[in-house]
This record gives structure tokens, sequence and C-alpha cells, in this order.
């Protein structure tokens, strides 16, 4: 968990910030809404809902662009006549083929349990950690 030395940071958030920091895992337009509606009022957002508003933004940023990135060395590799067939069995393994929670593929509920952990840790109060993910939004939203 990372130190942090300000106070504002253990502050006990408000209820309907934790549930709308929660809510921004599940759906991070949700947290940029928040983010709208606070520009157009004029109103500061705590340290608290900032953060966990910008975490899921970068999370669900990232994911996009590993998604894009993603399918754009797949279509590339569907031009190389014998590796493509590896590549999409190796590739359908993980995405259809394992579908062991509800529906989910291993990297989908992978991601899907991270998000849960995210989600619970807003709920709590806390600040929930993501290695590199939270360094970076810790480092960024001063």
């Amino acid at each position: 968990m990372p130190n942090y030395n300000n106070n504002t940071y253990y502050y006990n958030p408000a209820p309907v910030e934790k549930i709308i920091a929660m809510l921004t895992y599940l759906n991070c337009w949700i947290g940029f809404i928040w983010l709208i509606i606070a520009a157009i009022l004029k109103k500061e957002i705590k340290p608290f809902l900032r953060y966990h508003i910008f975490q899921s933004i970068f999370i669900a940023f990232a994911l996009f662009i590993i998604q894009m990135g993603l399918n754009l060395i797949m279509s590339l590799i569907n031009y190389i006549p014998f590796i493509n067939r590896i590549v999409n069995i190796i590739f359908n393994f993980f995405t259809t083929n394992l579908q062991i929670f509800f529906g989910y593929s291993v990297i989908q509920a992978f991601i899907f349990l991270i998000l849960v952990y995210l989600a619970i840790g807003a709920v709590l109060g806390k600040y929930s950690y993501l290695p590199v993910v939270s360094d970076i939004i810790k480092q960024n939203i001063r």
C-alpha cells in the first residue's frame, strides 16, 4: 500500500462518495459524468473520489488500448500461413473455450475479479491499490 503523507487521504469519505467510487469501477462513464457535473457546478471533488474516478478511467482506457493492440496483432498474424493457426488455437482457448466464471473466459474473469476488488475497496472507504496503476494515478492527481 502506498504511503500517503497528506492528511486529506485519511478522512472518512461520505457514503455517497463510496457508492460513486464503487460505481465507477462498474462503468467508467459514471465517474466521467460525475467529473463533468462537478466542473459545470464548479464543485471540488474530494481526493478519495477523484482517485477512484481517475483510476477507473485509466483502467478502462488501458484495457481498450490493450484490446485494440491485440486485435491489430491478431489481424497481422492472420497473414502468416502456419503461425496463424497456432495463435488462433491459443487465442480461442483463452478467450472462448475456457469459460469458467458465468460465461466469462479466463482473461475476462481475471479482469472482473480485479474490478470487484477495487470496487469493494472503494465501498470500504479505502484507496484500492493496483500496483502500477495506483502509483501512476497517485502521482498525477495532486
